[in-house]
């Protein structure tokens, strides 16, 4: 058993777990600062009923997503000592400031939110909510530079085979920081939104909660619309930033090996690394070049530029990379649907789309998962990209025996947790928000 394998394999089960959460409390903290807003314009009390449903939905997302946060800061002790002792004194500094600066102030004012409805007033708890959005995000754009950080290192110098904070803003606001942080917090909306949405037309269906349905409906669909647009031309920003600053991730993205000038833009293929083909491939001939440069002719690196050991997998980023578009595409699809069905005032009676609502709820799960899968594989074989490799991030000191133990023991309980986590949601929908009186 490879003991860099087996710890990889116990960070993506644990970031990927964890990271089920976090974008849906920045989406519910959106629509909910939303609705609060309307509340204290309009004091009609269905802005209220549904927002306090949607906190205690947010309440429970929070206690998850901070329980499986946690274990992930211990993993850089225990499975990646070599990478804390090597680059600590810099990735560590956006951490400890996200739990200084965004955890705290979130956690404090969604206290209010979920306890203290009746004791404070509506512009405190209007202030409640906005510090919880602000906060969730402010806590998103600390874990969002760590990250970046490490696609994009800036800011540092090498001093005794370690990485020293040379300029923390440098390195905070480093070459991938702000289209990195701005792609993921339009997912987390997205997700949101689909979120709020699945859960309103689950009430149509059922002809109940008619009048919290309606406006969370209402809302979500153009949440839905709005990110999904917006998330096609972030999302077209952020390839080419990667094309920049890390080429050989973005070859392996479109499975291209031999650098073109005129490179076409792969729609469907299946990577072949090994032979350096792609079977039953489509492509849009000239629109990489020009989608990365608009010019169809400018030249884009292929794989084989760079040295073999410093090559990314190719088939895992392809297939997450073109999963994540294909996704994206159909929340565009969903939202012009909802949009043209709200203007035409049929959505409340069109069960298909009810229904794909519903469906809809994980699609953008899968989309996020599949994004940082291609995000974070398509960085290898470097953990900091051009300076730590992950082979050589590991702890040397760690069995694999134990790595496999602890793995197997994670993935258990994580299984509880989700079980657990689904049951209580599920319990808060049943229950449903607080029936708005008739005007």
């Amino acid at each position: 058993m490879d003991v860099v394998l087996l710890s990889r394999l116990q960070f993506a089960l644990t970031i990927g777990f964890h990271f089920l959460f976090p974008p849906l409390t920045l989406g519910l903290s959106l629509i909910i600062v939303i609705l609060e807003s309307l509340y204290l314009k309009k004091r009609d009390e269905v802005y209220k009923n549904l927002s306090s449903f949607l906190v205690k939905i947010l309440g429970l997302i929070f206690v998850i997503g901070t329980a499986t946060g946690i274990v992930m800061e211990f993993s850089f002790g225990t499975n990646w000592s070599n990478y804390s002792r090597i680059v600590g004194d810099v990735f560590g500094a956006p951490l400890a400031a996200e739990g200084v600066f965004a955890f705290f102030l979130e956690s404090m004012f969604l206290g209010v939110l979920v306890f203290g409805r009746k004791k404070v007033s509506q512009k405190f708890y209007w202030w409640s909510a906005f510090f919880v959005f602000f906060g969730s995000h402010l806590s998103g754009l600390w874990i969002i530079i760590a990250n970046s950080w490490m696609q994009t290192p800036a800011g540092y110098v090498l001093q005794n085979g370690r990485a020293i904070l040379d300029n923390f803003f440098a390195a905070a606001v480093n070459h991938s920081t702000f289209v990195r942080y701005s792609h993921t917090i339009i997912s987390g909306w997205i997700m949101g939104g689909f979120f709020v949405a699945g859960v309103a037309a689950w009430y149509l269906l059922k002809n109940r909660n008619l009048k919290e349905a309606k406006l969370a409906l209402k809302i979500a669909v153009i949440v839905i619309l709005i990110t999904s647009i917006a998330e096609l031309f972030v999302g077209h920003w952020h390839s080419v930033q990667v094309a920049k600053t890390q080429p050989a991730k973005l070859a392996a993205f479109e499975a291209l090996y031999d650098t073109q000038e005129g490179a076409p833009l792969a729609v469907f293929g299946i990577p072949d690394a090994a032979n350096q083909k792609n079977h039953l491939y489509i492509g849009l001939p000239k629109m990489l070049s020009f989608l990365l440069h608009f010019d169809t002719d400018a030249k884009v690196l292929g794989l084989n530029e760079f040295p073999e050991a410093d090559r990314p997998p190719v088939f895992l980023p392809f297939v997450s990379y073109h999963v994540m578009i294909l996704l994206g595409s159909l929340f565009i699809l969903y939202g012009l649907v909802g949009a043209f069905l709200l203007v035409t005032d049929k959505i409340w009676n069109a069960r298909w789309y009810l229904k794909a609502l519903i469906v809809g709820i994980v699609l953008p799960v899968f989309a996020i998962q599949f994004g940082w899968i291609a995000a974070e594989v398509g960085r290898q074989p470097w953990v900091v990209y051009g300076i730590l490799r992950t082979s050589q991030a590991a702890s040397v000191v760690v069995p694999a025996g134990q790595v496999l133990f602890s793995l197997i023991m994670f993935a258990l309980i994580y299984l509880l947790l989700f079980i657990l986590f689904i049951r209580f949601l599920l319990k808060i929908i049943q229950k449903g928000p607080q029936p708005t009186a008739a005007a």
